[in-house]
């Protein structure tokens, strides 16, 4: 593996940084405050190929490699956290398994859309008693002639609200336990498809996370994704390809309270001089700036072993989103202990990175599953 970008890389990442600076930052601010979606600037991306970014050309996608998906990750979430993970879910939780398990027909409906971002993707596996348990979900799917019915509810889904294809995870035989799940794409117009409540956050709050309550929901039979009792695996592989999309937010928001933390210690004078000429900021500028490039290189391998490596990258993809979602906590709180009480308030952006970073080392497992799954991979 290469450690310096490619020229294309390079390219894609100057492309996406001026993009973010020029429509995403003057908004951003905006967007947390308001808890307002970010439609607009969606509709910019997709116009780019950001939104079809891993789906081949063949469907409309760009076709990139995942290094530069990582990037463009990065880039938008170091100006707007909350249209990272939407990016991310996306492309890696939604395009990638119909890419990866869908048959003809399904890549030819469904690519198309989402690579030009007419319906935005949403991962439908999170419920009330299944968070990282996802063995022990209870929604339920009884194929009755030509439709399967899903009756149960989801939570946490992000886009829930605003999702037009969702990858829908239900129990199709029970006695099989978790090989007995099985996945489908649904559209949010089927019978019997209901969005519940939206969740008030303490960060990400441009992302509209809810719950979806389905109530006898007609799925068509031909929307099986795979087959039936792969729902478990399905999804499993579709976390660890989401995992690296995340620890790409993480390395972005981390790096955005890293750039703050320069700028206003280098603006910031006290007894006489700006707090940049004191060891004490230095020193935290310099932990923040190592760990971060050490982060970015473990997100840069993951992204690597999913495009070469034969077989699952589990390990990888844990370990980059542990080590980065910790990163970026690490960096958030040295970032408002640099700007000292104007840190604490909403005036710095500062202090929304502190609120957005906390959910890296939640969301697609948490960093205790992280480790279980580092653990499992080095004792088989």
């Amino acid at each position: 593996m290469q450690l310096e970008l490619n020229e294309q890389q390079k390219m894609i990442q100057k492309m996406v940084r001026e993009f973010a600076e020029k429509e995403i930052a003057p908004v951003a601010s905006e967007l947390d405050k308001k808890a307002k979606y970010p439609t607009e600037i969606l509709k910019k991306m997709a116009k780019l190929g950001l939104l079809g970014a891993i789906i081949p050309q063949e469907y409309g996608g760009a076709g990139l490699d995942t290094i530069s998906y990582t990037i463009i990750i990065e880039e938008i979430s170091k100006k707007c956290a909350s249209t990272g993970v939407i990016t991310s879910v996306h492309n890696s939780l939604v395009s990638w398994p119909i890419m990866k398990y869908g048959n003809e027909e399904q890549k030819k409906k469904y690519l198309p859309i989402l690579a030009r971002g007419e319906k935005i993707g949403a991962f439908a596996g999170t419920e009330p008693n299944a968070g990282s348990d996802l063995g022990a979900m209870q929604t339920t799917a009884e194929l009755k002639g030509d439709k399967y019915i899903i009756n149960g509810n989801k939570t946490f889904i992000t886009s829930g609200s605003k999702a037009g294809v969702l990858i829908v995870f239900a129990v199709t035989d029970k006695s099989l336990g978790s090989k007995g799940i099985s996945a489908f794409i649904v559209e949010n117009t089927m019978k019997g498809f209901k969005v519940g409540d939206t969740f008030e956050k303490m960060g990400i709050n441009a992302n509209h996370v809810t719950e979806l309550i389905f109530e006898d929901m007609e799925v068509p039979k031909e929307n099986l994704l795979g087959k039936e009792g792969e729902g478990f695996k399905i999804a499993l592989s579709a976390l660890d390809g989401g995992r690296i999309g995340i620890a790409a937010q993480a390395v972005g928001i981390a790096q955005a309270a890293l750039e703050e933390s320069i700028e206003y210690s280098k603006q910031r004078q006290q007894f006489g001089r700006p707090i940049a000429k004191f060891q004490a900021i230095q020193w935290m500028l310099a932990d923040m700036a190592t760990r971060i490039e050490a982060a970015r290189q473990l997100v840069y391998k993951a992204a690597y072993a999913k495009d070469h490596k034969q077989g699952r990258y589990s390990k990888e993809a844990a370990m980059a989103k542990l080590f980065a979602s910790e990163t970026a906590m690490d960096a958030v709180i040295k970032a408002v202990q640099i700007h000292g009480g104007y840190g604490y308030t909403k005036e710095y952006t500062v202090e929304r990175l502190f609120r957005d970073a906390k959910i890296t080392e939640i969301y697609e497992g948490t960093s205790e599953v992280q480790r279980l799954v580092i653990a499992n991979s080095l004792l088989k």
